[in-house]
């Protein structure tokens, strides 16, 4: 038996993960869990070669009227490349304790249609992987709900704004078409 072919073609599927991995940032290399539902977000499969926009929510913060300005910007730039990427957290003490009640703030009341995740802390030791490395390049973790995050095509934060600064906001969106550029 000539297993030299099955070796050769298990060598191929090896190396091919290798420079997937190899050109999909570090920043992206993780999952998250999505938000109700059993699957996973794969960062890099997901959001590799595009802009991104990540920003930690809350469904009971005076800033979640935010949802509705993020689901406008996701669709104004995304069919130039631009992904949002929602991840609710309870760092701040208003998040709703029930999956269902911050899905449904987020998919009936506000009418997200980009990606949201489950719960994640995003400050300090317990951050998630992505937040701490956020946080490196930005030189600061949230400072409160609705922090955004603006990651170029390169997996690099080109800039970070407060809860304070709109989705609409123009210095947001200067970011964000920055981030667009190839």
């Amino acid at each position: 038996m000539n297993i030299t072919r099955p070796l050769a073609a298990l060598s191929l599927v090896f190396a091919s993960a290798s420079v997937i991995a190899a050109e999909c940032p570090a920043l992206l290399q993780h999952e998250l869990p999505k938000l109700r539902s059993k699957e996973t977000v794969d960062l890099c499969s997901q959001f590799q070669g595009k802009a991104l926009v990540v920003v930690n929510t809350a469904s009971h913060c005076g800033f979640t009227g935010q949802f509705k300005g993020l689901e406008a910007l996701y669709q104004r730039y995304k069919d130039d490349g631009l992904e949002v990427l929602g991840v609710p957290s309870d760092d701040f003490f208003q998040e709703a304790d029930d999956e269902a009640e911050t899905a449904e703030v987020c998919y009936v009341n506000y009418g997200v249609t980009f990606t949201m995740t489950q719960t994640q802390p995003v400050r300090g030791g317990d951050a998630t992987p992505l937040f701490r490395q956020l946080a490196e390049q930005a030189g600061t973790a949230p400072r409160w709900n609705f922090y955004k995050y603006v990651v170029d095509r390169e997996g690099r934060v080109v800039g970070h704004f407060s809860s304070k600064v709109a989705p609409d906001d123009p210095r947001l969106i200067a970011a964000v078409e920055k981030a667009l550029e190839r």
